[in-house]
């Protein structure tokens, strides 16, 4: 027997506030009952959303986290001009993180006065311009250049330059970029510049902008990125390319698994790139592959390195 879900009445972003859910003729007591059974979830005083089956997946955990940024700002007790900022303004932006801290939302206040974190909630000291702001779906967020550095100060080095390459992949000039980092003072402004100098709009996934920020820290000649081959009049573009000697590619979380096409199954992907493979190595190419496991354990540079020592790249 399929369970009808109520008719929740969800605002502009898909969520339920209390005051809404009580005019529609639920109780607290019914609401409480959803929570409990797991069919809402609650982001904030008087905020939920519906939950669905995708919650769980990394991709899930993205979206809930924006919505839960955008609940704490658009809740009825919210006051003040903390605007949604770091983290939770990359989320507004779309702006890829690696492995993005969900435990808080992140805001500043637009004064200089002590940051305080409390009840789920950073909220960040700095001043606010209105040319380093962004109205993003009626949300006041921190423009995207701003986040990409306010989010590099205050990580390291692997998500700083994936902040970067991010920004410069949505269209952000690399000397905005370099004009709000030239007051940063802090350890943080320094491992952000040194980020910034490596930084390229062409890293297409955090899993490139990882592998390249561990290749860094690890002293490896750099690839350039996105190098294209032409064989036999086809097309092929590889991830990482050193001197036409060896070529690399981050695959994901599963090998082969960004390389399947709509209606493709596992075994046809797995075909049809190995015909790719040999084409490239038939130029005398190397190919190699990583995926995020290998990343996850910094096994990807000791690979390279052993190719680098063999090919003769230096």
């Amino acid at each position: 027997m399929t369970i009808q879900e109520p008719a929740y009445p969800l605002d502009r972003y898909g969520l339920l506030r209390r005051s809404d859910a009580l005019q529609a003729g639920f109780s607290d007591a019914m609401l409480g009952s959803q929570v409990r059974h797991g069919r809402l979830i609650r982001l904030a005083s008087g905020v939920l959303v519906p939950s669905w089956p995708e919650m769980r997946t990394p991709e899930g955990a993205d979206e809930l986290y924006r919505l839960r940024s955008i609940a704490s700002v658009t809740q009825r007790r919210s006051t003040g001009t903390a605007v949604l900022s770091h983290q939770s303004a990359a989320a507004i932006h779309g702006l890829r993180l690696l492995k993005p801290d969900h435990a808080l939302v992140h805001a500043t206040n637009g004064r200089d006065r002590n940051g305080v974190i409390r009840s789920g909630r950073h909220l960040h000291t700095g001043e606010l311009p209105d040319d380093e702001l962004a109205v993003i779906d009626g949300i006041t967020v921190t423009g995207l250049a701003r986040t990409a550095v306010d989010v590099a100060v205050t990580t390291g080095f692997a998500q700083a330059l994936t902040a970067f390459d991010a920004a410069l992949a949505l269209g952000v000039e690399y000397e905005d970029l370099a004009r709000l980092l030239a007051d940063r003072r802090t350890a943080g402004a320094r491992v952000a510049r040194k980020a910034l100098a490596y930084a390229d709009g062409l890293s297409e996934s955090v899993g490139e902008s990882w592998s390249r920020a561990q290749m860094i820290e690890d002293g490896l000649v750099l690839p350039t990125l996105q190098r294209v081959y032409w064989i036999d009049g086809q097309k092929f573009r590889v991830d990482c390319d050193w001197k036409g000697k060896l070529a690399g590619e981050f695959d994901g979380l599963k090998k082969y698994g960004r390389l399947r096409r709509k209606g493709e199954t596992v075994e046809q992907a797995v075909i049809r790139e190995k015909h790719r493979e040999d084409l490239l190595r038939a130029t005398g190419l190397m190919l190699v592959r990583w995926i995020w496991y290998e990343l996850e354990r910094r096994l990807v540079s000791a690979r390279i390195r052993f190719w680098h020592d063999k090919l003769g790249i230096a």
